[in-house]
């Protein structure tokens, strides 16, 4: 190995995401994303406690999503709620924008990896679900305010993985939420067309 250099886990997920990309996740192993690193695969094992947890480390995703629901203006109606705390959350992902779309890449490429995200996803719901209930709102609500919020955030993290010089991930977002307030609005009478004379 060569001398320290700072930032271990940082490099092993680099690392990790590359490996796992250019080999596939299963033919990668935790000795090949080490020596990719420049470190020990004692190291590694410091960090993560296996590979598949560098793709699905607790992140200060479900902690921004509390804070920022608990905080939230209390005029605020429930999605609205919901968009602040997401448009408040999208940094943690754009800041780090590369090591996101090669996570995505690998999760999208393997089944039982796709079936983990779902329940990181559903844990988010929970999260959210709970801060709802905290500023007041009851279960039905906040559950289901919760459930469309993070549907709509899969949307549009979706369509920013997809088009990364479109738009911001916040303003997916946006439009997304936007999209899903259009689906519960009355829909406006069509007039019938004039005769011409």
């Amino acid at each position: 190995m060569s001398r320290w250099k700072p930032d271990a886990r940082g490099r092993l997920e680099k690392a990790a995401m590359e490996l796992y990309n250019d080999k596939g996740f299963d033919a990668t192993t935790v000795a090949e994303i080490a020596a990719r690193a420049e470190v020990t695969e004692r190291t590694f094992y410091r960090h993560f406690v296996d590979k598949r947890e560098v793709l699905f480390q607790r992140n200060a995703l479900a902690d921004v999503l509390a804070h920022a629901t608990a905080t939230a203006a209390d005029s605020l109606a429930p999605l609205e709620v919901i968009a602040h705390a997401l448009t408040e959350a999208a940094p943690v992902f754009e800041e780090r924008a590369e090591l996101v779309r090669q996570r995505q890449a690998v999760i999208a490429a393997n089944p039982e990896l796709q079936e983990r995200e779902l329940a990181k996803l559903a844990a988010l719901v929970s999260t959210l679900a709970h801060a709802l209930r905290e500023r007041g709102l009851e279960d039905t609500t906040a559950a289901l305010a919760a459930e469309i919020g993070i549907a709509a955030f899969k949307v549009a993290f979706e369509r920013w993985i997809d088009g990364p010089d479109q738009r911001t991930l916040a303003g997916q977002i946006r439009e997304t939420l936007d999209a899903a307030r259009h689906l519960t609005a009355p829909a406006r009478p069509v007039m019938p067309s004039q005769p011409t004379t």
